[in-house]
């Protein structure tokens, strides 16, 4: 009897851990996921290092918007993910004109330093139906859609958006 009482304690223990992975893989799959950033295309906002939740499911229920920091691959490495600001949705026309970033003719008041860097794209740019313009906040030491090997990215290329930094502790807080 105490072999039999032990057996449905293991296979309770079992089916417990089976239960938590699955809900582990599902939440990893479709809800949150913890990536880092590396590199300093994003500071101030964010700093090599840093580790952020991103949001998975916010963009099945409503568009990205302007100013929104999104994570998707990188196109020539999909292992590899940008984490970017969206700054010009979809049809917006976007240029860049001595320094500073215009959408649809209106200059866009940043706290960021003048652009220096244009990258290898022409200017004006219509941002294409489905697609958004992204840049990192540190304009000048970012690969981002200002050049064509990241281009505009693609709806369906968003992972998620950056939602919470949980690394390092002394900054731990919702990302702006």
């Amino acid at each position: 009897m105490k072999n039999d009482s032990l057996g449905k304690e293991i296979l309770s223990w079992i089916l417990d851990i089976g239960i938590v992975l699955v809900a582990v893989l599902l939440i990893t799959t479709f809800v949150f996921q913890k990536t880092n950033v590396i590199g300093s295309s994003m500071e101030p906002t964010l700093h090599d290092g840093d580790h952020v939740i991103i949001d998975k499911i916010s963009y099945r229920f409503a568009s990205p918007k302007q100013y929104d920091i999104i994570v998707f691959p990188y196109k020539d490495d999909p292992t590899q993910n940008y984490i970017k600001r969206i700054i010009g949705l979809p049809n917006d026309k976007v240029d860049i004109i001595d320094g500073a970033v215009y959408i649809n003719d209106k200059k866009l008041t940043e706290k960021f330093d003048v652009i220096e860097k244009l990258g290898n794209r022409e200017f004006p740019l219509i941002v294409p139906e489905g697609e958004y313009f992204v840049m990192g906040d540190n304009r000048n030491k970012s690969s981002d859609s200002r050049y064509i090997d990241v281009g505009t990215i693609s709806r369906k290329d968003i992972i998620g958006k950056a939602g919470l930094r949980i690394w390092p502790l002394n900054n731990i807080g919702f990302v702006k």
